[in-house]
C-alpha cells in the first residue's frame, strides 16, 4: 500500500484512451456473441483476433503462464476461468468476460457481465445490481479522495444489495504494468484512510462479490476460482482516470 502511486502524463493518458477504446469495442462485440450453444473458446478466439487485428496485444495471454486472452467465468466461477471448447453456454448462465489489452506499452483492463437469456430473477438482478454498484462506485471517485474511503464505499454498495465481498480479490492501479499500486480493496481495512488519490491516477475498479457467503476456492487448474458454496458470483470492471472534477472511463 505504501508503494508509489504513479500519476500519468497527458501522453500516457491518451495512449490508454486509445487502447481502452479498442478494448471496449472488443468486449462489446464479444458480449454480443453470448448465446446458448457458444463455447467460451469461441469467445476467446474472437477477442484475440480482434485485438491483434487492431495491433493491440492481449495482456492476459502468457501472464504468469495464463493460456488465453479472456477470463470467461460462468455462474459460480468468480475469476480467472480459462476458456475451453467444452464449456458451452446455456440458457440461464451468467458470464463475466474479463480482458486486458496492451497498446503502445500501456495496459487497460475491463470486464463485462452478461446473461444467457432467459435468466432467473436472481441472475437478472445480479447483473443489474452489479452495474449499479460499479456506477455508484465511479460516481464516488474524484481528485483527493482517500483509498480506504473508496474501498468502504464499494463495500457499502455491495452490502446494500445483499451480497458479500470476495476479500481476496481486488482492483488495482494500472498503466505500464497490468497491476500497479495501489490495491483497491472492495472492503474497508483497518481504521486509517490510506493514501490520497490524485488526478492523473489510473485505476482498474472491479467490485467482486457473491450471492453467497463470499468464500472462494481455487480449482485444480490453479487458475479458476469458484465460490465455495456454489453461489453465483459477479465481477464487473472499468479502467478509469481520476480527473480534477471526477473521473473518466477509459474502457
Amino acid at each position: 500500500m505504501n508503494q508509489q502511486i504513479a500519476i500519468k502524463t497527458q501522453a500516457e493518458i491518451e495512449i490508454m484512451r486509445e487502447g481502452g477504446k479498442i478494448l471496449h469495442e472488443c468486449l462489446q462485440l464479444t458480449a454480443d456473441m453470448v448465446k446458448p450453444g457458444v463455447s467460451t473458446y469461441e469467445l476467446d478466439k474472437f477477442a484475440e483476433d480482434f485485438l491483434r487485428k487492431h495491433d493491440v496485444v492481449p495482456s492476459f495471454k502468457g501472464y504468469h503462464g495464463f493460456p488465453a486472452t479472456l477470463c470467461t467465468s460462468v455462474n459460480e466461477q468468480v475469476v480467472h476461468t480459462i476458456p475451453t471448447k467444452t464449456q458451452i453456454l446455456k440458457p440461464g448462465d451468467i458470464i463475466s468476460i474479463d480482458c486486458g489489452a496492451v497498446h503502445k506499452k500501456m495496459h487497460t483492463d475491463s470486464t463485462v457481465l452478461v446473461g444467457v437469456h432467459p435468466l432467473s430473477n436472481q441472475a437478472d438482478s445480479l447483473i443489474k445490481n452489479s452495474e449499479d454498484i460499479l456506477d455508484s462506485t465511479l460516481n464516488f471517485i474524484r481528485d483527493g479522495i482517500y483509498l480506504n474511503d473508496l474501498s468502504e464505499h464499494i463495500e457499502k454498495q455491495i452490502h446494500r444489495h445483499g451480497y458479500n465481498v470476495v476479500q481476496e480479490l481486488t482492483g488495482h492501479g494500472i498503466g505500464y504494468k497490468l497491476h500497479e499500486p495501489p490495491h483497491v480493496l472492495n472492503y474497508k481495512e483497518g481504521t486509517g484512510r490510506g493514501p490520497q488519490l490524485k488526478a492523473g491516477t489510473t485505476l482498474a475498479i472491479e467490485p467482486i462479490f457473491t450471492t453467497g457467503n463470499g468464500r472462494i476456492q481455487t480449482l485444480h487448474d490453479k487458475w479458476t476460482i469458484v465460490t465455495a458454496d456454489g453461489s453465483l458470483a459477479s465481477q464487473i470492471e472499468h479502467t478509469i482516470l481520476i480527473t480534477e472534477d471526477g473521473y473518466e472511463i477509459l474502457t
